[in-house]
């Protein structure tokens, strides 16, 4: 079991993500915004961090670039899960300082394998 923190302003989206996940047998932390999404991640040291891009005040480029600032978390995997998906997009995501990205919307059925593939292999990709 991981512990995972999703960072994500849409109910829908963290609905889906945090049944998927704790139907897997992983805990759960989760916040609707980037400022709280930091003090989560300091307070609770995920294994995992899936991270929009699109969120309100703090974007998630802001969010992954303070988070690799911070000593206790500059190693742990961080994935975008976004919309964006355009020509260059997943450049800007990983140079901001995230892993790697999943499109949304998310597919359920393929969404597991890769926070797998994550959780097992937290190096870039």
């Amino acid at each position: 079991m991981a512990k995972i923190l999703i960072i994500e302003d849409n109910e829908n989206n963290l609905y889906l993500e945090t049944f998927i996940l704790q139907s897997h047998g992983h805990q759960v932390l989760q916040a609707r915004d980037g400022e709280n999404g930091i003090a989560l991640a300091l307070e609770e040291h995920p294994d995992l961090i899936l991270l929009d891009i699109q969120l309100p005040v703090m974007d998630g480029f802001q969010v992954a670039a303070e988070l690799r600032k911070l000593h206790l978390l500059n190693t742990t995997p961080i994935v975008a899960v976004t919309s964006y998906a355009m020509v260059g997009d997943r450049e800007t995501i990983l140079a901001a300082g995230c892993n790697d990205y999943l499109e949304k919307p998310i597919n359920p059925d393929t969404f597991m394998a890769q926070v797998q593939h994550h959780l097992a292999n937290p190096q870039k990709g």
